[in-house]
């Protein structure tokens, strides 16, 4: 999924780096997601809050930065404006920063993970 072809990462290693770069961070309530087998857009989603639309820009900015550096992927971003809800696609990781507020309207959890599963905290 990213022009580096053969030398992209497995998603395994990309999910390692991404859940370790929101730690970093200090991402709040880091869920991850296995869609393998349900979705062809990705491997693993991952949604995560941050405390204000600055900590949500500033989680998202280095996440894209640090998969650039570590592994050549060039992250499409979008909703880094306005810092509410942030997309990173790094192709097999999709990666969700939301303020709380947004995220508990959103809901994304619940509409990704089969009815009776609990999410996988990171």
């Amino acid at each position: 999924m990213t022009a580096a072809g053969d030398s992209e990462p497995a998603s395994e290693e990309l999910l390692a780096r991404v859940l370790q770069s929101l730690e970093d961070d200090k991402a709040e309530e880091v869920v991850q997601i296995d869609l393998r087998g349900r979705s062809d857009m990705a491997d693993y989603m991952v949604i995560c809050s941050g405390r204000s639309s600055r900590q949500v820009a500033a989680i998202a900015e280095k996440l894209a930065d640090r998969l650039k550096q570590d592994f050549g992927l060039l992250c499409k971003m979008e909703g880094k404006e306005t810092g509410d809800w942030v997309l990173i696609d790094s192709g097999d990781v999709i990666v969700h920063v939301f303020r709380p507020e947004v995220r508990e309207f959103y809901q994304l959890e619940k509409m990704w993970l089969p009815s009776g599963q609990a999410a996988s905290k990171a």
